[in-house]
């Protein structure tokens, strides 16, 4: 009889082992892209989410260097051989990239205008320890003028070219979201039924850890803590833009890294903009790039850029903390107890 409880005990423990397992989720966290990032995978052993979510921030990191702003990369040799007027050759991923954003570009009548770096950089945003700036009119107006667009750029094979040099590439707004995907097809080659990843509160789904959803909050602008959950289901992203991160106050206004390319200003009548996307392989791009022509037009033009642009799902907070959403996103708010998302 020992022998029988000896193997009875080991094939408890096998199975108490397995399911413990299955119901963990193992959360790992690093920092790329000058921000927070979170790998959370539910089941499996933690060697072996480990082992992924160590591939996940190596990725991160592949693309934080690849794509950087201001720091040498090959984003800025393009740049700098776009202000030479010299063709630079690139590679099938940053061709792809760069297509893709311009199809957005066009979409959004160019508010989502990944091409204005030389007015980024004017307003201090390209780099790690931004100071308050205040740039003159005149350099405002002539970075304008020069009205730099992605559809400037022509491509023969992977080489790159610009009919205008004043364009200065800033993916800033959907590096992130192209991060998202490429964890997504990481994650899921590795065999991964549920996890969620999140790039500086730009969020991705895959399964469902359990019987329920990922639960995702939706930031309090003005304050710490969340004002609303979102249920995210498989293959969903959240992506949220926001004036509380990088900006500067001067003069009891607050000037944000998101710039109106119309104006060259700064735009201050939105908090956050959060805009949920579903399905394909670039849910996360859709999710960070689609928020920034919404917060442009702020709360006069949100709704019509939202149909122009076929969004469902957008919740935008204004600068008084007033809570305007599309129906598809009310509705979701009240499933999951938005509490005071009204």
């Amino acid at each position: 009889m020992r022998p029988l409880r000896i193997m009875l005990a080991a094939l408890l423990m096998l199975v108490s082992t397995s399911c413990t397992q299955a119901d963990t989720t193992h959360s790992t966290t690093g920092r790329v892209f000058g921000t927070v990032v979170e790998v959370r995978i539910h089941g499996g052993s933690p060697e072996r989410a480990a082992e992924l979510s160590r591939a996940v921030l190596a990725e991160f990191d592949r693309l934080h260097h690849k794509f950087h702003s201001w720091q040498p990369s090959m984003l800025t040799a393009l740049n700098d051989a776009i202000a030479r007027g010299e063709p630079f050759t690139a590679d099938a991923e940053m061709v792809g990239l760069l297509q893709s954003a311009t199809v957005l570009a066009e979409r959004s009548d160019n508010l989502f205008n990944p091409a204005i770096g030389h007015l980024v950089r004017l307003w201090g945003f390209q780099s790690s320890t931004f100071e308050r700036r205040d740039p003159a009119p005149a350099q405002i107006a002539r970075w304008v003028a020069a009205n730099p667009r992605l559809s400037d750029l022509r491509y023969r094979g992977t080489t790159i070219s610009s009919t205008n040099d004043a364009v200065m590439i800033d993916l800033g707004g959907y590096a992130k979201g192209y991060a998202l995907d490429r964890a997504a097809l990481i994650l899921r080659a590795g065999g991964v039924k549920a996890a969620l990843v999140n790039v500086g509160g730009n969020v991705l789904a895959i399964g469902k850890p359990g019987a329920r959803p990922w639960m995702v909050g939706i930031r309090d602008p003005r304050g710490d803590g969340a004002l609303a959950s979102v249920a995210l289901h498989d293959n969903e992203a959240m992506g949220t833009s926001g004036d509380y991160q990088r900006y500067f106050l001067k003069d009891g206004k607050r000037h944000p890294h998101i710039i109106d390319p119309r104006s060259g200003q700064t735009v201050d009548l939105v908090a956050s903009v959060t805009v949920i996307a579903a399905g394909g392989t670039d849910a996360g791009l859709r999710s960070d790039g689609n928020s920034k022509p919404l917060f442009i037009t702020g709360p006069a033009g949100w709704e019509a850029m939202a149909s122009r642009m076929g969004l469902k799902e957008v919740l935008l907070i204004d600068a008084d903390k007033r809570f305007l959403m599309t129906p598809a996103m009310r509705a979701r708010l009240a499933g999951a107890g938005a509490g005071r998302a009204k």
